[in-house]
């Protein structure tokens, strides 16, 4: 970790085993983002003039909040778990960083249940949306949610990363927030896929 904080962009460049080494420590190896995805999201955060938005904490909170403190840009994370966003927390202390963790548990709107957003505490016009959670296998709608409740919160030209796209769940939602934000997407990574989308300006 003490390596990534010095340098956050030496860990994009070919051979560097830091994620490696990060997603190890981070013990989570189960859930935890693989090393392609958590590399894409360095590489926004490092580059994106505007609020950041994560759906779901952990590791890549930690790396996010390394590069915020750099940029100075404001950094939201939903968690549906107390204990866990209180974990997540602990870490950001003992390092120094800050994210705005919001414990906010999964409600029902119906159709899908997600998280209920304190939305008149966040941030507007987010320009970059990490979306790891909520849980897509236990959740009804899995993440879909996040476009019909946060889609005024969505700035034109924001960059939405959903990881997990080896699951047709995924790809299915992928194409709705799409067809909804007048957006284009990519499936990136062969081992263990993830989508990358960008919303045009007008939608």
């Amino acid at each position: 970790m003490a390596r990534f904080l010095d340098n956050p962009e030496a860990c994009l460049q070919a051979g560097n085993s830091t994620l490696t080494e990060l997603i190890y420590g981070w013990g989570n190896e189960a859930w935890s983002a693989r090393e392609e995805f958590l590399a894409c999201c360095i590489n926004y955060a490092l580059t994106v003039k505007g609020p950041i938005l994560e759906c779901g904490s952990g590791l890549s909170t930690l790396l996010i909040a390394a590069i915020t403190k750099q940029t100075n840009q404001p950094h939201w994370v939903l968690e549906h778990k107390p204990n866990w966003a209180s974990r997540v927390q602990s870490y950001l202390d003992d390092y120094g960083l800050h994210a705005h963790i919001t414990p906010c548990a999964l409600k029902d709107y119906g159709e899908f249940c997600w998280y209920d957003v304190p939305l008149n505490e966040l941030a507007r016009q987010f320009s970059l949306i990490v979306c790891d959670g909520p849980p897509s296998r236990t959740t009804k709608g899995g993440r879909y949610g996040l476009i019909p409740i946060m889609k005024e919160w969505i700035a034109p030209g924001c960059v939405i990363l959903l990881d997990d796209a080896y699951r047709r769940e995924e790809r299915e939602i992928a194409e709705r927030w799409a067809s909804e934000l007048n957006a284009t997407y990519t499936i990136e990574c062969k081992d263990k896929p993830y989508i990358l989308m960008s919303v045009t300006s007008q939608y």
